[in-house]
């Protein structure tokens, strides 16, 4: 299992240290800043995939996105 854990950037070491620590934790890794935005623009276009398909959205035809270029 994975998970992403927002520590504050003054406790980021000591919260690294402490991941570290535990002997069941595979690795521990801090995500870049660039990292961090395309995890959040994942999470929205995974939303907005979600929403699309329960009929709340309605997304571009790729031949709507194509003609915007």
């Amino acid at each position: 299992m994975k998970v992403l854990i927002d520590i504050p950037d003054n406790e980021a070491n000591f919260g690294m240290k402490v991941l570290k620590s535990l002997t069941f934790i595979k690795t521990a890794k801090p995500l870049t800043d660039n990292g961090v935005k395309l995890w959040e623009q994942l999470k929205e276009a995974a939303e907005e995939v979600r929403l699309h398909k329960q009929g709340k959205l309605k997304l571009k035809t790729a031949q709507e996105l194509l003609n915007e270029l």
